[in-house]
């Protein structure tokens, strides 16, 4: 039951993550465009009015050239860029979950069944040892520069605060390319997205171990 739970919370705090980084990086970018353009408009408008004599237009203008003066968002454009990264990162580990990512399966789908598996199986695996091998350049890298006074231009955030996404992007990458691995190596299921999530392999069915995982399963060797 903990690690069912512990599995439950873990896909619901992935899915609440990516998607406030998507909801706050959007609106950054929308009032940051709002601003620019507004000024760059009303300066343009009391202009036109100044020269016609249109003195309440004239006056209505600066005061919205003003007000969005007033409002500073040059700092916008570099949060928004490590949210990106943030978002990249651990969508990377929801991708391989939910296996969203594109890939190349010709090969794999020529191969017979008995031959299939432990080449998925191998595939998988390499995934985890290459995520937990980026993890831990990332972590001495992020360790490293804990100790110095290295900080954001704009924001003026501690840069390891930034590149923290590193190693806990890919920790999380490579925990779920064990966790495919494991359930694939169980069930022979693997992620599946689109019209064929949730099929499950003749005989077997979706594993409770899937569905609590948040894996959509589609059947081996079946297209995307």
């Amino acid at each position: 039951m903990p690690a069912r739970l512990f599995m439950r919370v873990l896909n619901r705090l992935e899915e609440i993550l990516i998607g406030t980084l998507i909801a706050v990086a959007t609106v950054l970018i929308f009032a940051a465009v709002v601003q620019r353009h507004g000024i760059s408009n009303a300066v343009w408008v009391a202009q036109f009015a100044k020269s016609h004599g249109f003195t309440s237009l004239k006056d209505a203008s600066f005061a919205v050239y003003n007000f969005l003066r007033g409002f500073n968002l040059t700092w916008a454009q570099e949060l928004c860029i490590y949210l990106f990264i943030w978002m990249a990162k651990f969508g990377a580990a929801y991708g391989v979950r939910q296996g969203i990512h594109v890939g190349v399966d010709v090969l794999i789908n020529q191969i017979g069944e008995k031959a299939r598996k432990p080449v998925i199986t191998f595939a998988l695996l390499c995934g985890a040892l290459f995520t937990f091998t980026i993890g831990t350049f990332g972590s001495v890298f992020v360790y490293n520069m804990a100790g110095t006074d290295q900080s954001s231009p704009d924001l003026e955030l501690p840069m390891w605060l930034v590149y923290l996404a590193i190693p806990a992007g890919s920790y999380l990458m490579c925990f779920r390319f064990l966790q495919v691995a494991w359930i694939y190596s169980e069930t022979g299921e693997i992620p599946g997205h689109g019209h064929h999530a949730q099929v499950s392999v003749p005989g077997i069915g979706v594993t409770p171990d899937a569905e609590i995982a948040g894996i959509a399963v589609v059947p081996e060797g079946a297209s995307q």
